[in-house]
């Protein structure tokens, strides 16, 4: 764990849309490529999205077109929007800097449940 402190998340109907919200150290996060994996029933985080000191956003071809992330620099924070929903969706989502290792920067997860 690092001092990336996160918000959003929830419960949501299938089809539902959450957004995730990550907050870095005053004049840090921005020197940061910031991205956003999960973790679902295995311990095994799941690479989502990042997006670059520069803006430029990259995806997994799993969630593409269904996410978005995004970065506000001026407030040192950083987004995932999440469309369409799906049961499978569920898991603890984490931000985190690159290259997401032991020495990385991480927040405390946030629980994502997409259930009828």
């Amino acid at each position: 764990q690092g001092p990336l402190v996160q918000s959003g998340g929830g419960e949501v109907q299938p089809g539902g849309s959450l957004t995730l919200s990550c907050a870095g150290p005053e004049n840090t996060l921005k020197f940061y490529t910031v991205g956003w994996h999960r973790q679902g029933q295995g311990n095994q985080r799941q690479w989502i999205a990042h997006v670059g000191v520069d803006g430029t956003p990259s995806y997994a071809e799993a969630w593409r077109g269904r996410f978005t992330v995004w970065r506000d620099n001026a407030n040192e924070m950083v987004f995932l929007r999440m469309n369409n929903l799906q049961p499978s969706d569920t898991g603890l989502y984490y931000c985190g800097t690159a290259p997401y290792g032991l020495t990385s920067w991480w927040g405390q997860g946030t629980q994502v449940t997409v259930s009828s």
